[in-house]
């Protein structure tokens, strides 16, 4: 007599799919976000993938931005809320966009297996996506720091950098970090942590250096330039990599 519950054993009964898309998306992000700045093309060839595979696992892990990904997703989610089914809003969107359906596929996220969306707590994110997540908003804030020039901006890219290793202007490395009150805004401190007995950083102070910056000049050859500012060499080295000042080249050498 047959026994019942039997059937055929899986080929490979250690093999869990999300956690292979998990893989190749933490790997395609850690590409994507490297210093050598690798093209979708040379990922796919690295990963043995399809570029639009690989554009769609960073789409996935939430890292891929560009212009027709957001279009493709604004009308396909705008089909899909008018009550269409997956399959019929990626049809509308393909004819909506003129795009054939193995683009607008590779503009949407995986919707089975591991999704991180934008706002996906920290500890849940990769490291890889995680890294060029963080990359990509200190991109924008420093854009939009040299573009208005205003404290507003500053204090945006001085909460975005918070553990960002700078260095001084003789080279030495240090990175800071800022506490939050009772509100639950951030206070405008910022605590050094070179070394242990390292007092903190005042806001006034950080302001003060950045309304001497169009009297210095383009480039700001020490940090005493900027004024007789206390903790003006971390001022310094945080200003050179925010983009507002130069450095001569022989310091550059030691605080890039």
């Amino acid at each position: 007599m047959k026994k019942t519950g039997g059937g055929r054993k899986p080929s490979k009964p250690d093999y869990d799919p999300s956690m292979a898309l998990q893989k190749q998306m933490d790997t395609a992000a850690a590409r994507y976000g490297a210093d050598d700045h690798p093209s979708l093309q040379m990922i796919a060839k690295e990963l043995d993938l399809n570029p639009n595979k690989v554009r769609k696992l960073l789409i996935t892990a939430g890292v891929y931005e560009s212009a027709v990904a957001d279009k493709v997703q604004e009308v396909f989610l705008l089909h899909q809320a008018s009550g269409l089914s997956h399959t019929d809003a990626i049809a509308a969107t393909m004819k909506e966009l003129n795009l054939s359906k193995a683009s607008v596929t590779s503009y949407l996220p995986y919707e089975k297996g591991v999704y991180f969306p934008q706002k996906t707590d920290r500890a849940n994110l990769s490291v890889g996506a995680e890294r060029v997540r963080r990359m990509r908003k200190r991109k924008r804030v420093l854009e939009n720091l040299l573009a208005e020039l205003s404290e507003e901006a500053l204090w945006e890219a001085v909460i975005e950098f918070q553990g960002y290793k700078f260095r001084t202007y003789s080279g030495l490395p240090f990175s800071y970090k800022l506490k939050k009150g009772r509100s639950g805004a951030y206070t405008k401190e910022l605590f050094i942590d070179r070394r242990e007995s390292s007092k903190s950083l005042t806001w006034s102070s950080v302001l003060l250096a950045f309304g001497r910056i169009h009297e210095v000049g383009a480039v700001v050859n020490r940090p005493k330039a900027l004024g007789d500012i206390r903790g003006v060499t971390y001022i310094y080295g945080m200003f050179y990599r925010f983009g507002l000042i130069d450095v001569p080249e022989n310091v550059k050498e030691k605080i890039s």
